[in-house]
């Protein structure tokens, strides 16, 4: 993952590791020299549900996307994390072009956005063949500093749902994941960030189920017959002969 510094000309932060710990002190993996930003700030790290953001208590305001966080929240790439007056924004370490393709289903699934920051949060949008979002006629209204005129669309390109960004203004850079795109393939759970604005992806049943492949019963074992060398099967016959002699010769002796 990667933590890209939004109002900031320092680099981009990478990490990998298990957790990763933010605050002023040295000591942390990711320092932040700002007043508002305790020692001990934050922590994040990995668990079966993704990426874990957690309070140090007593560290001071936290917020994810705009909303206060107390304790503890999710994180999801393309969030927006801030410290204070820090803001960062929690992205994909890669670009959407190198991620895996999922297989595609027979035909086209029911999906729908799922805003979770914004004017528009506590709705479910359905995309259907084609969803439009901007400030133009027919249009999901989709409020942007300025009030400048914009379009966002997504629509189906035969399996894939593809995202246009063209029509949106360059100062309000359209983020998948918090990946800056104009034009990319869509996967269920991504994030769409513009503005203050952040949706989530849904598509049940979008992805094929995988194929597991039924491994088929090995064949018994067919008993057949080996034949005896001849020289074998008449020393058996000899030696039943000579053993059928010596028990007569005893029982004559002994009669």
């Amino acid at each position: 993952m990667r933590i890209e510094f939004v109002s900031s000309a320092r680099g981009d932060f990478h990490w990998s590791r298990p957790m990763l710990t933010i605050g002023r002190a040295e000591d942390n993996d990711l320092v932040v020299s700002e007043t508002q930003v305790a020692a001990r700030h934050v922590a994040i790290h990995r668990d079966r549900r993704g990426l874990v953001l957690e309070v140090v208590p007593g560290s001071g305001r936290v917020y994810v996307n705009a909303r206060p966080v107390r304790e503890r929240a999710l994180l999801r790439p393309g969030d927006s994390l801030s410290l204070g007056d820090c803001r960062m924004l929690v992205r994909d370490d890669a670009d959407l072009d190198a991620r895996d393709a999922l297989s595609p289903t027979e035909s086209r699934c029911t999906v729908a956005l799922r805003p979770v920051a914004g004017p528009l949060s506590g709705r479910v949008v359905a995309v259907g063949d084609r969803l439009e979002l901007g400030s133009t006629h027919g249009a999901l209204p989709l409020e942007l500093p300025g009030n400048d005129a914009a379009l966002l669309t997504l629509a189906w390109d035969d399996v894939d749902l593809v995202l246009d960004a063209s029509r949106v203004p360059p100062r309000h850079a359209v983020r998948v994941n918090g990946v800056k795109v104009v034009r990319a393939t869509l996967q269920p759970g991504d994030q769409i960030g513009i503005a203050a604005h952040r949706f989530v992806l849904e598509g049940p049943g979008w992805a094929a189920e995988p194929v597991l492949p039924v491994a088929e019963p090995e064949p018994e074992p067919v008993a057949r017959e080996v034949d005896a060398p001849r020289g074998d099967v008449w020393w058996l016959i000899l030696t039943a002969a000579l053993l059928a002699l010596g028990i007569a010769a005893v029982l004559f002796v002994q009669f």
